[in-house]
């Protein structure tokens, strides 16, 4: 099975590279050989690969930027997956989708199942839903997998700010009342390769709820421990009122993951793949 990865070199893109099954041909251009902004050329791309499969591990992650740059956000989160995923559909290849939490306003005070209707309340969760809306307008058959909190052991996320404003403050404020579920970008990985063979929507991540706080304060003692943090620092939780920022947070961005763990098996608790993450950092 051949199969092509856009966004390679990011969080999700390595892992995808570091959890290969057997029997998968890992095609995975650097990005500057696959502008995904660029539909010529990502069709040439695609048709020369030959795939079975095209995953699309790139997008716009930048939350609060895309409040000012919603039109750049769009072009990559909705725009470039139209185009991919029609790419894909002409190869004759399978083409995932990867997507996020903040497709829901975090208002309902339940877990959101993947059939929960969606109602963005930031410009990245619109650009996002417009995405998936793409997916399914270029493909007949995608697989569009949601997921949350993301994190991997190289890159710009939150387990690696934590670490370095723990190490140059000596105290750290965090947001508690917004809750989710931290994912390791591996645990991601794996789950795309579990879920390979199917279309439709799914929602993945790991086990286990928290806030931002209850996030930080595992990084923090998971780390002291493991010596990443040469000294213990308070952690201080803290309202979104008292932490503004540009675009909205989901309050309650826990996804129902039910229907998914049917076919994969259950994932690991967020706290165990946080240590396998610090790990691999250390």
């Amino acid at each position: 099975m051949r199969v092509l990865v856009a966004g390679s070199g990011g969080q999700l893109g390595r892992a995808l590279a570091a959890t290969v099954p057997a029997g998968v041909t890992l095609v995975a251009p650097p990005e500057a050989e696959f502008d995904i902004c660029d539909a010529a050329h990502m069709a040439a791309v695609v048709a020369a690969a030959a795939p079975d499969l095209v995953i699309n591990a790139a997008a716009w992650t930048a939350v609060d930027k895309a409040e000012a740059e919603e039109a750049a956000a769009l072009q990559v989160n909705a725009v470039a997956v139209g185009h991919l995923a029609a790419a894909a559909a002409a190869a004759g290849a399978r083409f995932v989708q990867v997507s996020t939490d903040y497709v829901f306003d975090g208002n309902a005070g339940r877990p959101y199942a993947p059939d929960a209707r969606p109602a963005p309340a930031s410009a990245y969760g619109r650009t996002k839903l417009a995405g998936e809306v793409a997916a399914r307008a270029h493909h007949p058959a995608p697989l569009i997998l949601r997921t949350a909190w993301v994190y991997a052991a190289a890159g710009n996320n939150f387990v690696a700010t934590m670490l370095r404003l723990m190490r140059e403050r000596a105290e750290v404020r965090v947001v508690a009342d917004q809750i989710g579920t931290p994912t390791h970008a591996r645990s991601l990985a794996r789950a795309i390769w579990a879920l390979k063979a199917h279309n439709g929507i799914f929602h993945w991540t790991d086990a286990g709820i928290a806030s931002w706080y209850d996030f930080a304060v595992a990084i923090h003692d998971e780390a002291l421990h493991l010596g990443l943090l040469a000294r213990a620092v308070p952690v201080i939780p803290i309202t979104t009122d008292d932490y503004p920022t540009p675009a909205r947070r989901p309050a309650f961005g826990v996804l129902d993951k039910t229907a998914t763990w049917a076919l994969t098996g259950p994932a690991r608790h967020w706290r165990h793949e946080l240590v396998e993450c610090l790990k691999e950092m250390r």
